[in-house]
């Protein structure tokens, strides 16, 4: 009992060592999508302050496909000692769990929770031709016209589509779902009236509210965004308790230290708190999160998992 406690002693003694001197080299970081989309943008943005911070490089290493899946499988296969991170978003940790069940990962077992960044809301958008002026005038036209609205996706799956999913289901309307390869291709399509609404994220959706080509109704996040203060939340117009975001988040692969994971927090932690952070981080239309702890960031990611888990049931949503 004694040499087992001594060991458990040294241990983390190492340990700790350990995590005092991390970085003590480049650390690399995973982004599981293409470069200067905007999990690429947002990781440079971050670890650039960090790496800043630190006096240590941070190095961005971009793993794309299946979804982000790829890069997060990649990443849960390293070492957990600090030197490979993953930094992704609620497509590869909520979302593609429940669509694709023959995950090279699982979500939560294969990662350490480190810290969640920041949150991108989207924005409800409608083509002009629709008489709706408001969320709750255009639930009562949907209602009075069943089935005649239809709206668009960046394909199935994709939080543009779960968004609106959620959005019908709790509104209690029907509309039929048109997805695209992306929101840049539906736009047109959206100002000409060939499809009815869109949730898109605000750099894109806006300079077309701004140019009048669209409507702006509300934003999909829990509080009004800093970035767009004018416009009512989904729950303000009549859906209490609608929320969605886009997380951002950084993880760690499973196994590491305490110690490790508690530095690597206050780090990224501490570059959130730079001014020059958020205002690089605005023009991607994405706001820094509150500081939390990993076992907060957790649970934030386990209660959104359980929210789209419900709604890909209810709708029937898959990938084929």
């Amino acid at each position: 009992m004694r040499i087992w406690a001594l060991g458990v002693a040294l241990w983390m003694a190492w340990a700790g060592a350990q995590a005092q001197a991390w970085p003590d080299k480049p650390v690399r970081v995973v982004v599981p999508f293409p470069a200067s989309g905007a999990t690429d943008l947002v990781a440079r943005v971050v670890t650039q302050r960090v790496a800043q911070d630190l006096g240590q490089q941070f190095v961005v290493d971009n793993k794309p496909g299946a979804g982000g899946t790829i890069g997060a499988a990649e990443a849960a296969k390293a070492a957990p000692d600090g030197y490979t991170l993953l930094l992704t978003t609620s497509s590869t940790h909520a979302i593609s769990p429940h669509l694709m069940p023959r995950l090279a990962y699982d979500a939560r077992k294969d990662f350490t929770p480190v810290a969640h960044l920041a949150d991108a809301p989207s924005v409800l958008l409608v083509t002009p031709s629709l008489p709706a002026k408001s969320v709750q005038e255009l639930i009562a036209y949907a209602k009075a016209h069943p089935r005649a609205l239809n709206y668009a996706s960046s394909g199935n799956g994709t939080i543009v589509h779960l968004n609106a999913a959620a959005f019908s289901a709790q509104a209690g309307i029907e509309m039929t779902h048109v997805p695209y390869k992306g929101t840049a291709l539906a736009i047109p399509d959206l100002a000409a009236g060939q499809v009815h609404l869109l949730f898109d994220s605000l750099p894109t959706g806006m300079p077309h509210v701004k140019s009048g080509r669209l409507r702006a109704l509300a934003v999909t996040s829990e509080k009004r965004s800093a970035l767009a203060p004018e416009l009512p939340t989904l729950a303000e117009s009549g859906l209490p308790g609608y929320a969605s975001v886009t997380w951002f988040g950084v993880y760690l692969p499973a196994g590491a230290s305490p110690a490790l994971v508690d530095r690597i927090t206050k780090a990224f932690t501490k570059a959130m708190q730079a001014p020059e952070v958020a205002a690089s981080l605005a023009k991607l239309g994405v706001e820094p999160a509150a500081p939390g702890t990993p076992a907060q960031f957790a649970a934030m990611v386990q209660a959104d998992s359980a929210r789209w888990a419900s709604v890909i049931r209810q709708h029937k949503i898959s990938l084929e």
